[in-house]
């Protein structure tokens, strides 16, 4: 994955509030992953259209926090998202 790309959820996959746990989760067929703040905020601007580096200047502006450690933690959130194919990245 490179800031350049453009992470997106795929079909069947959706970011959703459960009010049951009180929490956001990422839910796809069969599979639910509860999300903590951080990992909301990062899936709350993952829309198919921005690319990674504009969600790690967003979060980092936000949040006010170094764009290059926003960067690395957003890439490695993303990529573990990919790996489970919660996540596809044009």
């Amino acid at each position: 994955m490179t800031p350049e790309g453009t992470p997106y959820l795929p079909r069947g996959v959706r970011l959703h509030f459960d009010k049951v746990r009180d929490n956001w989760v990422l839910l796809a067929p069969e599979r639910t992953i509860r999300l903590d703040p951080i990992g909301h905020a990062i899936l709350s601007r993952v829309d198919g259209k921005t690319t990674l580096a504009a969600i790690a200047a967003d979060l980092s502006e936000t949040f006010k926090a170094p764009l290059e450690d926003v960067t690395r933690d957003s890439t490695e959130f993303l990529q573990e998202l990919a790996n489970r194919r919660f996540l596809e990245v044009t």
